[in-house]
């Protein structure tokens, strides 16, 4: 006789899923670490205290062990005790926040940069055109030229002609140079609100969505609080905000500067901030007022905004705070350039930049 035997579901044990589940967690302290790997394994163990996270077959050590193992952390000296992490952990780190947002947007409309322009581009359009002089021989279409060879010579006297010949008409794929400017005034972690965490996750991802759709495209990171300055790629999972005021003049002003190295002439700025400017600088002498929109700070951002928008260079703006006199500044601001402003939660901020990124199109 058949039949079912139903006993108590008892768990596989899988190393290797304890190991994924405890690094996706130390992954998130490590972040909100600043790259402090000894206070996020701190934090980390008091987790394990109240959570239970380990157990014997598994321990803390054991995942250490094993995070050293696969490349994830190096030691600073030979048996130290102290550790870094690596190129490897921070690769983990960007492509995770990469598929934290990115995988929350419908994958079929995300586009390219693509022109109205059809000619000897980079992708293929849908049409098909004979072949001339200049046309690169992989864009020939094998398939309807041969056919092409067979209908105008036979199958006896086959032959191939430039005539017989058609390409897989192309439209350029214009490349574009970006930089983001995250605000890291103290504001983005004040009265409780993380914002610099989905700010670090966002511009992870941009990092690696640019990096794996569009290779040709450029992109520049600086952070600016007081004063701007660039951070690198790899930094990015480890920024932290500061005792600051926010000098969005400085920013612009460096993204001005990065912007005119590259020859591109397709370029943007990507701002990031929760509030309005408050600082500006003055000869060696920071001055700085938060109350209200001062009308000296307030001219100097307009300017610039203005002399982005004669250079053809769009700014455009994400606001993660939705106060009354920041939708003031704001229109201002977007009107000084003729660019673009977003209004988001934390949540929705990813969203929105990567559609936008990815759907601007140049005419």
């Amino acid at each position: 006789m058949r039949g079912w035997l139903i006993s108590d579901y008892i768990p596989d044990s899988n190393d290797e899923a304890d190991f994924e589940q405890l690094l996706d967690i130390f992954k998130e302290l490590l972040s909100q670490a600043g790259g402090n790997v000894e206070e996020a394994l701190s934090w980390l163990t008091q987790l394990d205290n109240m959570y239970h996270l380990t157990g014997e077959d598994y321990t803390l050590s054991d995942f250490i062990d094993e995070m050293m193992d696969k490349g994830y952390l190096q030691e600073t000296s030979w048996k130290s005790g102290k550790y870094t992490p690596t190129s490897k952990m921070n690769i983990k780190i960007r492509k995770q926040a990469f598929e934290d947002i990115f995988g929350k947007i419908n994958r079929g409309k995300s586009g390219r940069h693509n022109t109205n322009i059809a000619g000897k581009g980079d992708d293929y359009s849908s049409d098909l055109k004979g072949y001339e002089f200049g046309d690169r021989i992989e864009n020939i279409a094998l398939s309807e030229s041969l056919k092409n060879a067979y209908i105008n010579h036979g199958i006896d006297e086959f032959m191939m002609t430039q005539q017989d010949l058609e390409v897989h008409d192309t439209y350029y794929q214009s490349q574009m140079s970006t930089v983001l400017m995250i605000d890291i005034s103290h504001s983005m972690i004040l009265y409780g609100e993380d914002r610099i965490t989905p700010a670090k996750k966002v511009a992870m991802a941009l990092s690696e969505f640019i990096r794996t759709r569009f290779p040709k495209d450029s992109l520049d990171v600086i952070v600016f609080g007081d004063d701007a300055w660039q951070i690198k790629i790899e930094d990015l999972p480890y920024l932290q905000v500061g005792p600051y005021h926010t000098n969005t003049v400085a920013g612009l002003e460096l993204a001005l500067s990065l912007l005119h190295k590259r020859r591109n002439p397709n370029k943007q700025v990507l701002l990031i901030t929760d509030g309005k400017p408050t600082c500006i600088k003055k000869g060696k002498k920071y001055y700085k007022n938060p109350f209200g929109l001062d009308r000296t700070i307030m001219n100097r951002t307009l300017n610039l905004a203005t002399r982005f928008k004669k250079l053809h260079i769009p700014i455009t703006t994400f606001m993660i705070a939705s106060d009354p006199y920041l939708k003031e500044y704001v229109e201002m601001f977007t009107r000084a350039n003729s660019g673009k402003a977003f209004y988001s939660d934390v949540d929705q901020l990813g969203e929105f930049i990567l559609r936008d990124y990815s759907q601007r199109k140049k005419n």
